[in-house]
């Protein structure tokens, strides 16, 4: 796209593009893990919530630095995936993950919290009618709790949204290819074009203003229940 608005819209398409990809794998992997996190006898249990949770109190930039090690193509994962001609490091796939592993703790903490204090009557009875644990989970238990499921992808993906130090260690920063809203404000800043700068924050404000209404009408409606 050649206007005035190429270094807008370019990083914020990759970003919409990227939390698009994460808010999926929030519901794939960070659903199953919240309720895997909720099961009251589960073996190193302290070990995997300290491992989800480490984002949130681990800086960012020294996960990234963890995950280029892992991932790079001197990793011990990183080298068999680029034996298999799979990159992961500089790359769409890359920024995905950094996404994905910023937002994860923001998804998976709260759903379990909900999980955890839903009422185990309903699950009882959910077995005693033959119905196994699985069942019960996607089918009782998730349906009742639509609205703490919702509250979690919402603020993980906002989270993802912001992702920047992970980002750039793994996406590298590449102009045009892996520079997200965040990491653009960064770059224009660096390069002292303010007025860019301050374009790309507008838009983030607005896309946070978007999650925070929605948020907002979530516990409103949450409210409402409750008082019935």
């Amino acid at each position: 796209m050649d206007s005035d608005f190429t270094p807008i819209f370019e990083p914020l398409l990759l970003s919409l593009e990227v939390i698009g990809v994460s808010a999926v794998l929030f519901l794939v992997i960070g659903t199953p893990l919240a309720f895997v996190f909720a099961k009251e006898k589960l073996s190193l249990k302290w070990l995997l919530d300290a491992i989800v949770t480490l984002p949130l109190i681990f800086p960012p930039i020294a996960i990234g630095f963890f995950l280029l090690l892992v991932l790079g193509r001197e990793g011990w994962f990183g080298a068999w995936l680029y034996r298999l001609d799979i990159t992961i490091v500089f790359s769409f796939t890359g920024i995905v993950i950094a996404a994905f592993v910023a937002g994860l703790p923001l998804m998976v903490k709260p759903l379990q919290v909900a999980i955890e204090n839903f009422p185990k009557i309903v699950k009882e009875a959910s077995y005693v009618s033959g119905k196994s644990e699985m069942f019960t989970f996607l089918f009782v238990v998730l349906p009742s709790l639509k609205n703490s499921l919702f509250v979690a992808l919402l603020i993980a993906t906002a989270r993802a949204l912001g992702e920047v130090g992970i980002t750039l260690m793994l996406g590298g920063n590449i102009i045009g290819k892996t520079d997200t809203v965040s990491l653009a404000i960064y770059n224009a800043v660096f390069d002292g074009d303010y007025d860019l700068a301050m374009m790309l924050s507008g838009v983030l404000v607005g896309i946070s203003l978007i999650f925070f209404m929605s948020l907002n009408l979530l516990q409103k409606r949450d409210k409402k229940l409750e008082n019935r």
